[in-house]
């Protein structure tokens, strides 16, 4: 399927002049297009993507500029701001894309309409990172994900610069509902792996750093499907001083949870809506406010269960039947205002103040009536398939009254220097968390008629050859009431420069952040820390025939715990957790190349992490529950390839694979897995159109990943078990019609003249059918009392229906 049909990109800016002042009628040319700045400087020009373009900037009384070598990708929007000045000619080279610079950085640029097209349960940001390679998470309704080891908690999250938090309280995947980055606004999308610059904060793994539009004409996208509904509005000021994007989303998870093993009345409501303004007093200073709100709010009543497992050779069956059901509420709101100040062509300065409130509870009551049961093989019986013979009975009552109120105060100042190939960054930044949390938690099990206890020795349970006379205690109980406050003082410094060593380019970058925290709160002392985080990162690109490029990062990350991981297993808070530390060391390469006249690259990386003082944890679905001990030291190491390029002409696609191990040693008891020990990681991005039909499009993303550890019982030594969950492995599928685009557009009187953008389509979830599992459920056998590690399967094959329109 290879035809060639012209594709676009966008290139928009204000042209200014030496006293930084909008200059008109700037004549704009490449190739046989162009155009000219209006009243304010502004300019916006289309060019042909995948293809070398030069453009030159001509106006009478000033020298030309001139941007070189410009490759954009299909549908990429690039922003460049030259500055005309009236004693020299300026050339703007741009070797391989704009995102060069990003490359000799180790940071991966994905174009926005990739994230916007490409098919996923959970369709968005995140389900376009868990292509990349040393990206996982085996849950397609998260939006969670692990980084080359790491868990959840580790990876930061900017939008525009701000930080932004998840709920605390969400246990399951099918609770999250939307990820927090509304797609339909981004305007740039940057994700680093690890080995990440000193001006990025204090995690472990990683840094999705997002943009969001700053819009440059009126614009109103509408999309919908059988998941739920969105609508994002763009508008500009005449005097193109005000812009401002708004988007709101709704989102009902029922089409996913009705595949699953679990029978349920399932009452999902997911609400989402955010906006960003930006107003520019002046070339000098611009003014800047995010605004969200989400409510989360699910209900759900569970009715039957049945999962078959086991062997060919001992085939099992569980039969639960549950009574009661679990209502949960996570309502977000932050605010955060922006201020940007450009002294000169050399200086750019941001002072920035933001306020997240989170205010979650969780309310359940579930009994669990189970059935552990032997499944009838006889290829001649008319039962087959169907339970006969019980091996264990039992009951579980969960319950729970949780409730967190959380506030988080950010207020930071940052700084850049910039001139020639020489750059300065600084920053300060200072962050006020106080968290008010009630857990009330408890489960009784009674297995085979026989009250199960707590495995302490002072819980003995002697049944059925002693009388039970002692006090009904849950096996697993939690009741704690926290009220924690943090105030952490950060900054970072760092130094950046493209050099020459001999005939080759040569960038290098050296940093360094420091944090002093301290923590305070009822019923404890009050602890602080100060740390110190050097890193570094080099680039050489030879002067070779080969466009290569070549990488190196070393640097220390230390992540001061957050409320979270201070919070033992029964609730309580361990004042004396300390920061996590971690060593990267990546060795990166890139090389492009052209293949059937399209360019490639390929990118790999070879990473170690070397951790200590590991606050271990144990993960439930998508909670995360810390031992809050730093007791454990740690390591994590892989390879990472990643194929990408036109395959087909116009559309972008990949291909990853990567290779992961992470282990832990306890108290020096010896290693043994981390949850999130992956190994092998293979993913496909693909586009793909019928050549006869160029607007029929084909959407395609696979990923297979090895078995994660499966996890232990509760109360168990996880050294006792280390089984793995069985391989995942998926493929989402879309196909829509593009019945009008930046490709195609109609006169007027077209009935289809109106739309800047409309397709129908349709998406296939899972086509294949694979059963793949997140957690197990660890059930009794009443002869052995040998427990069985029961899969939570995850959902089946879906059809879904969508439609998308932009006026």
């Amino acid at each position: 399927m290879f035809a060639g049909y012209g594709q676009t990109a966008t290139v928009l800016g204000t042209v200014l002049d030496e006293n930084n002042l909008p200059i008109t009628n700037v004549n704009i040319v490449s190739g046989n297009t162009g155009t000219t700045t209006d009243g304010n400087g502004y300019y916006l020009l289309q060019l042909t993507a995948d293809t070398k373009n030069i453009i030159t900037f001509s106006h009478l009384g000033h020298k030309k500029v001139v941007l070189e070598n410009l490759i954009l990708t299909t549908n990429e929007t690039f922003e460049f701001n030259p500055v005309m000045k009236t004693d020299v000619t300026q050339i703007a080279g741009v070797e391989v894309s704009p995102n060069g610079k990003k490359s000799i950085e180790g940071i991966t640029t994905i174009s926005p309409e990739i994230v916007r097209k490409i098919p996923g349960a959970n369709a968005g940001v995140e389900n376009i990172l868990k292509l990349l390679p040393g990206v996982s998470f085996n849950n397609e309704l998260s939006t969670q994900y692990n980084v080359r080891g790491g868990n959840f908690d580790e990876n930061l999250v900017y939008v525009n610069g701000i930080e932004v938090y998840r709920p605390f309280l969400v246990r399951s995947a099918q609770q999250e509902g939307l990820s927090f980055v509304n797609s339909d606004m981004i305007s740039n999308l940057e994700f680093s792996s690890g080995g990440f610059q000193a001006r990025y904060g204090d995690k472990l793994s990683s840094v999705l750093d997002i943009t969001y539009k700053n819009p440059v004409d009126f614009g109103l996208r509408i999309e919908g499907s059988l998941l739920g509904a969105s609508t994002t509005l763009e508008t500009l000021s005449k005097n193109k001083k005000f812009s401002s994007i708004t988007g709101v989303r709704y989102r009902d998870n029922s089409l996913f949870v009705n595949t699953q093993q679990t029978e349920t009345n399932f009452n999902p409501r997911f609400i989402d809506v955010q906006n960003y303004l930006t107003y520019r007093f002046s070339k000098k200073f611009h003014l800047n406010f995010l605004g969200t709100y989400s409510v989360n709010d699910y209900e759900n009543e569970p009715l039957t269960r049945q999962t078959n497992f086991g062997t060919i050779n001992d085939p099992r069956a569980l039969l639960v039947f549950y009574q009661g059901k679990e209502n949960s509420s996570f309502d977000n709101k932050l605010g955060a205002l922006k201020a940007d100040y450009f002294l000169n062509d050399n200086i750019k300065m941001d002072i920035t103040a933001s306020v997240y409130h989170t205010q979650e509870e969780e309310f359940s009551d579930i009994i669990a009536s189970y059935e552990l049961a032997e499944i009838d093989t006889d290829l001649g019986s008319e039962n087959l398939g169907e339970v006969t013979n019980s091996r264990g009975i039992g009951s579980q009552f969960n319950r729970a009254r949780n409730q967190l109120d959380a506030l988080i105060l950010n207020f930071s100042y940052r700084g850049k220097y910039k001139k020639g190939d020489k750059s300065l960054e600084w920053g300060i930044k200072y962050a006020h968390e106080d968290v008010r949390d009630q857990l009330r938690e408890a489960e009784f099990i009674d297995s085979a008629g026989f009250f199960i206890r707590p495995s302490e020795p002072e819980f003995v349970n002697n049944q059925p050859q002693e009388p039970f006379t002692e006090d009904i205690v849950a096996f697993e109980s939690v009741q704690a009431t926290n009220f924690v406050k943090t105030n952490r003082f950060s900054g970072f410094v760092q130094y950046g420069q493209q050099t020459k060593l001999g005939e080759h380019d040569a960038y290098f970058n050296l940093g360094i952040r420091a944090q002093h925290w301290i923590l305070s709160g009822e019923g404890f002392d009050d602890n602080s820390q100060t740390l110190f985080s050097p890193r570094g990162q080099f680039s050489l690109k030879p002067n070779w025939r080969k466009d290569m490029l070549f990488r190196f990062a070393v640097g220390s990350y230390q992540q001061p715990p957050f409320y979270r991981e201070l919070r033992d297993i029964t609730g309580n808070i361990n004042p004396d957790v300390e920061a996590q530390r971690s060593i990267h060391y990546v060795l990166g390469s890139e090389f492009s190349f052209n293949l059937w006249n399209r360019p490639f690259t390929l990118i790999s990386e070879t990473y170690y992490k070397d951790l200590d003082n590991v606050n271990t944890y144990t993960i439930e679905d998508v909670r995360i529950r810390y031992a809050a001990n730093n007791n454990a030291i740690a390591y994590a190491y892989g390879f990472d390839f990643r194929l990408t390029g036109t395959f087909v002409p116009g559309a972008e696609s990949w291909v990853s694979l990567g290779y992961l191990q992470t282990q832990e040693n306890r108290n020096d008891r010896g290693f043994i897995s981390r949850p999130t020990d992956q190994r092998l990681k293979f993913a496909v991005l693909f586009q793909d159109y019928v050549p006869s039909i160029p607007n029929l499009k084909l959407y395609l993303n696979l990923v297979y990943n090895t078995g994660v550890p499966g996890g232990s019982p509760n109360n168990a030594d996880p050294y006792d078990f280390q089984n793995r969950l069985r391989d995942y492995r998926r493929a989402d599928m879309g196909i829509s019609y593009i019945f009008a685009d930046s490709n195609n557009q109609y006169p007027k009187g077209h009935w289809l003249h109106k739309f800047q953008e409309l397709s129908f389509g349709f998406e296939i979830f899972n086509m294949f059918n694979n059963q793949n599992s997140i957690t197990n459920t660890w059930v009794r056998d009443v002869d052995t009392q040998r427990q069985f590690a029961v899969p939570n399967f995850l959902t089946s094959r879906i059809l879904n229906v969508k439609f998308g329109m932009r006026f």
